[in-house]
């Protein structure tokens, strides 16, 4: 079965790449001295020091697995191509809830980059799908847990022209 492809940003592809870089030249030289000072020590059996480090070595070879293999798999979506009159991935769309006023703005990216807290989110999730092809003014109907939302698209920008 072929895997799923991972589309990426170019800046969501190379801040992957940046901290795959870290985790292989920095992170793990830094945690390989930490047990080798905690070894140092003497009993394994009873230092936290050693557990610790051995726990972080473990998190980082899962983190260094995790990102091989989102890369492996990954896309660079061209943000500038296509209809520039209708919102596509890698576009930051701002948007009103049309019954409380309050406005929002997300990024458009793919499932691996989306980071609701930083401002993006998933193209394939439920907003993110209302929002794509659509255009400014235009009204968007979710379906929310808290039931059904309309929003106002009030402005969107490609990463071109954000600076």
């Amino acid at each position: 079965m072929e895997e799923k492809k991972n589309i990426l940003t170019y800046d969501g592809f190379k801040k992957l790449e940046d901290e795959l870089r870290d985790l292989k030249v920095f992170r793990r030289k830094e945690v390989a001295q930490k047990i080798k000072e905690a070894r140092e020590q003497g009993d394994l059996s009873e230092n936290a020091e050693y557990d610790a480090a051995r726990d972080e070595q473990r998190e980082i070879e899962k983190r260094i697995a995790e990102i091989e293999k989102i890369l492996k798999n990954a896309v660079v979506a061209d943000e500038d191509s296509g209809n520039t009159e209708t919102i596509s991935f890698g576009c930051t769309v701002t948007f009103e809830d049309m019954d409380t006023k309050q406005s929002f703005t997300y990024r458009l990216v793919g499932s691996s980059e989306a980071d609701l807290m930083n401002g993006k989110i998933s193209y394939e999730s439920p907003v993110g799908e209302r929002l794509m092809n659509s255009k400014v003014g235009q009204v968007v109907t979710i379906e929310t847990p808290k039931g059904t939302k309309n929003y106002k698209i009030t402005d969107f920008k490609r990463q071109s022209q954000e600076a």
